[in-house]
């Protein structure tokens, strides 16, 4: 029953990570074609106008990738230091690690953002360089 545990908690660390690999290759690979406001990277910045959606979606993507690599490394290199803890304390460890992941994931957002606003002037156009 703990390894049952421990193996149920072990997956549910993956899945921040693998989320991120997964939609940070769809991004890069096959983005959203049309700005739209139902899936894909939607704030106001990145649905100015097609060329800062796609700038959205590979920036974001490459970041996610990356980021996914590495969360996914630490992760399981983190779980496996809490193979043989008590339940508590692997509970406890990976809730922790979770959260860890998910302000990883979402540190997307302001790292995107300001790249948007690098690259693009308040109207969508793209800046001088």
């Amino acid at each position: 029953m703990e390894s049952a545990f421990w193996v149920f908690v072990f997956v549910m660390t993956l899945l921040t990570p693998g989320v991120m690999l997964f939609y940070g290759w769809l991004f890069i690979r096959q983005p959203p074609q049309n700005v739209n406001s139902t899936y894909g990277y939607r704030s106001a910045r990145s649905m100015k106008n097609q060329e800062t959606w796609v700038f959205a979606h590979a920036y974001s993507g490459r970041f996610w990738v990356r980021a996914g690599v590495a969360v996914l490394a630490i992760s399981v290199m983190w779980m496996a230091v809490t193979i043989c803890e008590f339940l508590e304390v692997a509970g406890r460890s990976a809730c922790i690690l979770i959260a860890l992941q998910l302000a990883v994931a979402l540190s997307v957002i302001p790292i995107t953002e300001r790249a948007l606003k690098r690259e693009f002037d308040e109207s969508g156009k793209r800046r001088e360089q």
